[in-house]
């Protein structure tokens, strides 16, 4: 099995969170752990070392390990290059920050990164501005980098129990805006996670016409609540039969410790699975070998 959506929620991941909660005198990440009642990350071998443990207990093999916040990519290629035989490494990029286009060169390039986050509600910015393009142009010039766009409902826990505003606009998160892209770029994969995040149709549409689309399943989906008599097992359905086994990539959405690993998560699914018929072959594909196509050992 592998988990291809994991947070890796770093002391740098913190401390940004710490300068956002106290402006004018940042918090310390150590306080800000603490105010969460989380256990504290240590440094990146450590929290990467914590990771490759509890994956191992969980029977996981590999995972994408995303760096949560702009700036901290250095934190997983640390992880990366740590275990790199376990983790792929996933980092968060504005692109209309100033020089974020040689920062994802950077992460691409030097770090050994293999994946740009976009959270296009998060910052705020269309996916057809010419600097998401420009982006994207520099993912496709480099063979096995892949796009994840995050898309529809966005709420982000850990900003909320530590009472930090979420001045989102998901007007931004639509995946009819990821498929436009992925049409001018069909050599590159897009991941597009939650199924949509609540905009599910929309994200179908976009696999459908678009089979560099992919769609990730991990998290609670507690966006279902907007689709009356909506299941999992329905979601699952109607994702089979438009993308097809090959482009479903399980993931959790893990992050923090002491929870660890989501196993609910991973449970829910399997169920959801069952009960959409889905045999031993879409299973497969799902929980490890679409992973393993995307981003080789």
């Amino acid at each position: 099995m592998n988990d291809g959506h994991i947070h890796f929620f770093s002391e740098q991941f913190f401390a940004t969170l710490g300068a956002q909660r106290q402006p004018g005198s940042p918090q310390s990440a150590a306080d800000v752990v603490a105010a969460l009642g989380w256990d504290q990350p240590g440094t990146h071998g450590d929290l990467a070392d914590r990771w490759v443990n509890e994956l191992d207990r969980r029977g996981v093999q590999r995972a994408a390990l995303i760096a949560s916040v702009p700036g901290d990519e250095e934190s997983v290629a640390h992880a990366v290059a740590r275990h790199p035989g376990r983790f792929v490494g996933f980092f968060m990029l504005d692109p209309t920050a100033q020089g974020a286009a040689a920062r994802g060169i950077h992460a691409l390039d030097t770090l050994h990164l293999r994946t740009i986050c976009l959270f296009p509600a998060m910052q705020r910015y269309a996916l057809h501005d010419p600097r998401v393009r420009e982006v994207v142009q520099i993912a496709s010039e480099r063979p096995g980098t892949a796009v994840f766009v995050h898309c529809g409902a966005l709420s982000v826990g850990v900003r909320k129990k530590l009472g930090l505003p979420s001045r989102f606009d998901v007007r931004h998160g639509n995946p009819l805006d990821v498929q436009a892209l992925a049409a001018e770029f069909p050599g590159v994969p897009f991941i597009i996670p939650h199924f949509g995040a609540g905009l599910l149709r929309e994200a179908l549409l976009a696999a459908d016409l678009c089979p560099n689309v992919y769609l990730d399943t991990s998290s609670s989906n507690r966006w279902m609540a907007y689709h009356p008599s909506l299941t999992l097992a329905d979601v699952f359905r109607q994702a089979l039969k438009v993308a097809g086994a090959e482009r479903l990539i399980f993931g959790t959405d893990s992050s923090f410790f002491p929870r660890g690993w989501n196993r609910e998560i991973c449970d829910a699914q399997l169920v959801a699975l069952d009960a959409a018929g889905a045999d031993d072959s879409a299973r497969k594909r799902i929980f490890g070998d679409n992973f393993d196509r995307l981003f080789p050992a």
